[in-house]
C-alpha cells in the first residue's frame, strides 16, 4: 500500500486540538470538536473541511477527448469549459474500479478521485494509452470543502467574489492570495456543497479566511466523523465501505454516473445487458435499525432463514435520532418498509434513499 498522504494543514491541526487519522489515503482530522456539533453545524448553517483525502490528476493531448470517452461511463464528449461530471471507471466486466468527478477545462480535463484510488486510476488508463496522444499528468492542489445552507456566502466572503450559478462538478478559476484556485460545486453531505482547489501553499491562507468568517456564518471546522454521518444521512456511497471492483453500477444505483446514449467505453456491454434486462440482483437500499448502536460494516442481513443481503456502512443518525445503515439487499427484498434481520438478531426495515433531503 503506498505511504498515506499527510494533509498540508495537519502540524496545524494539531495545534488547534484536532484529532487526525487515516481517511481514503490520507492523513487528515477525524474531529475538531464534538462530532455531533459538527455534524448540526453543517444541516443547520455551515461547515469546513480538509479534504486533502482527495486527489487529482490532469489529462491533456490532442486526443484526450476521444481517449476519455471511451475509458469512463458518463459523456465527457458534451462538457464545455467550467462544467464537469460524476463519472465511474469499470473493468470489462462491468464493475466498479473507481468513481470520479471530471471537470473540463479548455485544454485539459481535471479528474478528481479519493487518494487512495488515484495510483490505480492512473495506472488503469495508461495500459489503454497506445497509439493515442494522451499525457497524465498529476496536479499539486490539494482542497477544502464547503458544506451546508450557509456555505455559498461563507465561500464568497472568504475569497472575495460573487459565486456564478453553478450546478454540481462546475467549476471556475480564481486566484486567492497569489494562488490559483477552482471553485467547484460538489456536494459530499447532501447540503449545498463547494470545494475550493489550490496548492498546498494557499491552504493555510484560505482556512484562516474562511475560520475568521466562522462567527457570521456559524460555521465550524468539521472532520470525518461528522463526514461520515453526514454523507450516510445523505444515502452517499463512498469506494471502499459501500462501493467496490464486486459492485455494478445499476447495483448501487449509480444512473447519474451512467449516459446511456454515448457509444462505447469500457464496461459499458455488462452495463447496457443489466439495463435492458430491467433490473440487477442486488441493490443498494437504505435501513432503519432497530438498536441503540450502529451494527459493524459486513453484518449478514437475513429474511426467512437466509441470507439475503450486508450492511456496508451504519450510523445513529444526529438528525433523525435512529439507528440507520447502508446495505446492499437481493432484489425481492429491496422494496422499502421490508423487514429483515440481522445476524446478531437485531431487525431492520428497507427505506427510501436519502434518509435526509434538504430543504429549499
Amino acid at each position: 500500500m503506498p505511504e498515506a498522504l499527510r494533509s498540508p494543514l495537519a502540524d496545524y491541526h494539531i495545534s488547534q486540538g484536532a484529532t487526525l487519522i487515516e481517511y481514503h489515503g490520507a492523513v487528515v482530522p477525524s474531529r475538531f470538536s464534538d462530532p455531533l456539533t459538527e455534524h448540526k453545524a453543517v444541516r443547520e448553517a455551515a461547515g469546513l473541511f480538509d479534504f486533502s483525502f482527495r486527489s487529482r490528476f490532469a489529462v491533456k493531448g490532442a486526443d484526450r477527448v476521444r481517449f476519455l470517452q471511451g475509458m469512463v461511463s458518463n459523456d465527457v464528449e458534451d462538457l464545455s469549459p467550467g462544467r464537469g461530471t460524476y463519472a465511474l471507471l469499470l473493468n470489462v466486466q462491468g464493475q466498479i474500479l473507481a468513481d470520479l468527478r471530471i471537470c473540463c477545462e479548455a485544454d485539459r480535463f481535471l479528474v478528481d478521485a479519493d487518494a487512495d484510488l488515484r495510483s490505480k486510476v492512473i495506472q488503469t488508463l495508461e495500459r489503454y494509452i497506445i497509439m493515442d496522444e494522451v499525457e497524465l499528468g498529476t496536479l499539486e492542489e490539494h482542497a477544502l470543502a464547503f458544506q451546508g445552507p450557509r456555505a455559498r456566502g461563507l465561500l464568497e466572503k472568504t475569497l472575495h467574489v460573487d459565486l456564478p450559478e453553478m450546478s454540481e462538478s462546475d467549476h471556475f478559476r480564481t486566484n486567492y492570495a497569489g494562488f490559483p484556485v477552482w471553485v467547484v460545486r460538489a456536494t459530499s453531505t447532501g447540503e449545498e456543497g463547494y470545494e475550493v482547489w489550490t496548492r498546498p501553499g494557499g491552504m493555510m491562507g484560505l482556512w484562516g479566511a474562511a475560520c475568521g468568517q466562522a462567527p457570521t456564518y456559524k460555521m465550524l471546522p468539521c472532520g470525518t466523523e461528522a463526514l461520515e454521518t453526514l454523507r450516510i444521512e445523505a444515502g452517499i456511497a463512498r469506494y471502499g465501505p459501500d462501493l467496490g471492483e464486486d459492485t455494478l453500477p445499476l447495483e448501487a444505483g449509480l444512473t447519474n454516473a451512467l449516459s446511456f446514449t454515448k457509444g462505447c467505453y469500457v464496461g459499458q456491454e455488462i452495463v447496457e445487458r443489466a439495463r435492458s434486462r430491467g433490473h440487477v440482483n442486488w441493490r443498494f437500499v437504505g435501513l432503519f435499525v432497530d438498536s441503540d448502536s450502529s451494527p459493524a460494516a459486513g453484518e449478514k442481513l437475513m429474511a426467512g432463514g437466509k441470507e439475503i443481503g450486508e450492511i456496508t456502512s451504519a450510523c445513529v443518525s444526529p438528525s433523525l435520532g435512529k439507528t440507520i445503515a447502508l446495505a446492499y439487499v437481493r432484489r425481492e427484498a429491496s422494496e422499502p418498509g421490508t423487514r429483515l434481520a440481522l445476524a446478531s438478531d437485531v431487525t431492520a426495515e428497507v427505506a427510501v434513499l436519502p434518509f435526509y433531503r434538504r430543504q429549499t
